[in-house]
Formats: structure tokens, C-alpha cells, sequence
């Protein structure tokens, strides 16, 4: 396979597909952890038809080298997944100055009762650390009996499913998540947009869902389930701080 780089952003560019897919598959197979099957070989096909589509990878130095990279993302991506991972703690402390900020404004507030405020929003945000993988996780699940297969590890660019025609599905959680409005990457091909809940309202697109699919088994009860069914199996997956705090609220 022939390499030629592009300096400014580092994508695989000249390359023959069938070579790719074919070294891609040796590759898989041979390598601990890794596997081939119609997802992977999917997703990277998709990208060898709209090379755009190609993540950036970093320090690379020849397409075979790039290409056991792109896989590594994806394996690293599917086997992170919420059933299977196990997340690490809040990266940051709490600034002090909160405090201050609270107790002046709420000047009846106990100290416990601050540290129980700060705890609980930083106990959501952990929750909110894996709403995404979730999410991404939960439609995995359900869109392959579509035909629809995951990109996990984010390995095409600003698109997280996509089917062996060639379609193209970017997914948020939240309407104020970064969406921009539809865009293409080729002529004729079209990343289509969708997000479960409306910020604003909290409304469900749920319904949207199920019609750009041609089904009607998308829920929020269903994703629901799903979620309380993960966490069940895999508490590690939701981390939670080791303080007294959370077994004080009620």
C-alpha cells in the first residue's frame, strides 16, 4: 500500500480500499482482543468509500500503521462500553469559594447541608459522564437488527452510526448538545441528525427516531430500562465517590 501524508490534519488519503479491508481483516483476527465481523468491516468500508470520513490519528507513519490504529479506537471504543467499563473518578476538587457563594445566598444553610449540595451535583455529573456511552451503547444494541452499526470509539468523523448503503447518523443526547444542521460529506450523501430530549422542554424525539428507521421499538421507557438494567449488572460502570455524604440524603 502506497502512503502519502496530509500534514494538516493526518488523515489516510491515498490508499486502495481492498487492500485496506483485507490488511484491516488480517489484522483483526490476528491481534488478541480484536475480531472481524459485518460491524467493524462495515464501518471501515464506509470510511474507504468517504475517505473525509476518516478520524484524525495522530503519529502514524504508513496506511498499515494507521489502519491498526483506527482498529484500536474501535475495539477500545466497543470495549469501554457502559456494560463492560469501569469509570474512574470526578478528575477535579471542589473550589471552596462555592461554599461562600452558597452560603450567601442561602445564609440558613448548615454546612453538612452545603456539602450535600455540592456532593449531589457532583454525583450528577458522574451520572452525566455516561449518559452519552448509554445512549450509544442502548442504540448499538437495537439498530444492527436494522442494519445500522456503531462507529465505536469515534472512528468516522462526526458520525456515530451508519448502514452498508452508505447512511450516515449523528447522535446527541440533548438538542444543546453540538449538532449543526444537516451536512454533507460527499455528493449524495447526507449525515442525517437526531437527539433524544428537547433542552428547552424536555420533550422526546423518540418518535423521530423510529420513523428515520422504519420501526417502532425506540422508547424512553425501553431506554430506561436499559439503563437500569446496566447499571444493575455493572455498578462500576457509574462511579460514585467514597464519602458518607450520599448515604445522609434522602
Amino acid at each position: 500500500m502506497s502512503i502519502k501524508k496530509e500534514i494538516s490534519n493526518k488523515k489516510i488519503f491515498d490508499f486502495n480500499s481492498k487492500e485496506i479491508i483485507s490488511y484491516a481483516e488480517r489484522t483483526a483476527t490476528d491481534i488478541t482482543d480484536m475480531s472481524w465481523n459485518d460491524s467493524v468491516k462495515t464501518v471501515l468500508s464506509v470510511c474507504c468509500d468517504s475517505p473525509t470520513l476518516f478520524p484524525e490519528i495522530t503519529s502514524w507513519s504508513s496506511n498499515e500503521d494507521y489502519i491498526t490504529k483506527w482498529l484500536k479506537k474501535y475495539f477500545g471504543g466497543y470495549k469501554n462500553r457502559p456494560s463492560k467499563r469501569t469509570s474512574k473518578k470526578i478528575g477535579t476538587v471542589s473550589d471552596k469559594i462555592l461554599d461562600t457563594i452558597i452560603s450567601v445566598r442561602l445564609p440558613t444553610l448548615s454546612t453538612d447541608g452545603i456539602n450535600h449540595i455540592k456532593y449531589a451535583h457532583r454525583l450528577s455529573m458522574s451520572a452525566e459522564n455516561i449518559l452519552g456511552l448509554l445512549l450509544e451503547e442502548y442504540l448499538a444494541e437495537k439498530l444492527s437488527f436494522y442494519g445500522w452499526y456503531c462507529a465505536w470509539g469515534e472512528t468516522i468523523n462526526k458520525v456515530d452510526f451508519c448502514t452498508k448503503k452508505g447512511e450516515l447518523l449523528q447522535v446527541k443526547n440533548r438538542s444543546n448538545s453540538e449538532n449543526s444542521s444537516s451536512s454533507s460529506v460527499r455528493e449524495g450523501t447526507i449525515i442525517r441528525k437526531w437527539h433524544r430530549v428537547n433542552a428547552q422542554n424536555g420533550a422526546y424525539y423518540w418518535k423521530e427516531l423510529n420513523q428515520l428507521i422504519g420501526c417502532a421499538n425506540f422508547s424512553e421507557e425501553d431506554f430506561a430500562a436499559f439503563v437500569r438494567q446496566t447499571i444493575a449488572e455493572n455498578p462500576a460502570a457509574f462511579y460514585v465517590e467514597d464519602s458518607n455524604y450520599w448515604q445522609q440524603i434522602q
